[in-house]
């Protein structure tokens, strides 16, 4: 028995990437243009007798995502053009991962001394009120004694 399904993938804004009736089977690629969770609907009719559906997902991204074997086919390149072209792509993602993680850490270090000096500050606070409490115990606890005629 064929599965026949209707497969659908939507992106974050509602814009169609694929729409696929009475599909059984295929591979399907597409190239993200916006940000966001995609969406992906797949839905099989009403079978009689009942069946039992099995999906299996790949997913690549990236330099993974690229099928080298077609580009060998269409652009007739040799092998190490093609192992060139890949490690030029892995040097351009390492790149623009390193250049994301070196923002980040930018981030954390502006974070990490906002945080440092707020707390040297409520530190230097804390000091005061401490302080400003034993000077005020110290005060109270003599008049206490000279009314008692202690002191």
């Amino acid at each position: 028995m064929v599965m026949v399904a209707v497969i659908q993938v939507t992106s974050p804004y509602g814009n169609n990437y694929h729409h696929g009736d009475q599909v059984d089977s295929g591979n399907f690629a597409f190239t993200a243009a916006e940000a966001g969770d995609y969406t992906t609907c797949f839905t099989a009719p009403d079978h009689k007798p009942e069946t039992t559906v099995a999906i299996e997902f790949e997913w690549k991204t990236g330099v993974a995502a690229k099928d080298w074997s077609k580009i060998a086919k269409k652009e007739q390149v040799e092998v190490m053009e093609i192992e060139l072209k890949k490690l030029l792509d892995t040097v351009t993602s390492i790149n623009e991962e390193m250049f994301h993680l070196r923002v980040r850490e930018e981030e954390m270090q502006e974070l990490n001394q906002s945080t440092n000096s707020k707390m040297a500050g409520l530190s230097f606070l804390s000091l005061v009120v401490c302080l400003s409490v034993a000077g005020l115990q110290l005060w109270h606890l003599k008049s206490h004694f000279e009314r008692k005629k202690l002191l």
